[in-house]
């Protein structure tokens, strides 16, 4: 019985790993997502930053300011590739999770039946109680 008991107390605490692993895999996904969405945004912005005609101050002010969108694209192109390398490994490590939780739950399931076999066994070991019949007469 004790053995079945650790075995649930297995299955428990990899259950937990798994949700735990599932919910960092889902937070590297929504990072991954930002990430995407902040380079396109700074893709946009310096794009419709594009230098055009106009006075020397209003170009050379266009021309920083493009150039400062460019140091942002570079490094949210360098997170974006972190957050998609997190998320791999997070993706990985979920896995990881589900692969034990699974074998978790078979060695589990095993105990209880071989525990259910050692209790049916003890039970038809048990000597027959004699019924004793009662004439009525």
């Amino acid at each position: 019985m004790a053995d079945a008991r650790l075995m649930a107390r297995i299955h428990r605490v990899r259950t937990l790993q798994l949700a735990l692993a599932r919910a960092d895999e889902a937070r590297a996904a929504a990072a991954v997502e930002t990430e995407r969405q902040l380079t396109r945004r700074v893709a946009e912005l310096a794009a419709a930053v594009a230098p055009v005609s106009g006075s020397a101050a209003a170009l050379m002010a266009r021309a920083h300011y493009r150039d400062k969108l460019a140091q942002s694209a570079v490094a949210a192109d360098t997170r974006l590739a972190r957050a998609q390398f997190e998320h791999r490994r997070r993706t990985e490590a979920m896995q990881d999770a589900r692969r034990d939780e699974a074998a978790a739950e078979k060695l589990f399931h095993r105990a209880r039946g071989e525990a259910t076999a050692r209790e049916t066994r003890a039970l038809e070991d048990l000597p027959q109680r004699s019924r004793k019949r009662h004439d009525p007469c």
